[in-house]
This record gives C-alpha cells, sequence and structure tokens, in this order.
C-alpha cells in the first residue's frame, strides 16, 4: 500500500554527500579561488564557512558569525 502522505522530495536533496564527493564537485570549477558560502534556506541568504570540523562522526561546515 502507498502512503498517500509520503514525502515526494527527491532523494539527492536529503542523501547529502560525502567529503570525496563534494571535492570531486569542487574541481570542477574553472576559478578555484572563488569563495565558498553555505545556505540552508534554498539560497535566499548565504553565510561564509569559518571552520571545517567533525562531530558525531561528520564534516560540519560551520559559520562562526553572530545574529546580531
Amino acid at each position: 500500500m502507498i502512503d498517500m502522505n509520503e514525502s515526494k522530495v527527491p532523494d539527492w536533496i536529503t542523501r547529502g554527500k560525502t567529503i570525496s564527493q563534494l571535492i570531486k564537485e569542487l574541481k570542477t570549477f574553472e576559478n578555484q579561488n572563488l569563495m565558498v558560502e553555505i545556505s540552508v534556506d534554498g539560497g535566499a541568504t548565504k553565510k561564509p564557512i569559518s571552520l571545517v570540523g567533525k562531530e558525531d562522526g561528520v564534516c560540519v561546515l560551520l559559520n562562526c558569525e553572530s545574529e546580531e
């Protein structure tokens, strides 16, 4: 039986990427000096990546700007 309330969100949106997949994709950019920013709202707002860390077994991209 198919759950009609099941989300229609494509797998690639929630699956995420490994470090090696991300590096491979970033290497395709011709200009390797572009600044990298991150968005969690579809690009409406973007923040620079301040730090890259490891937490609970995953790589985490952090923005350290205050929300003042």
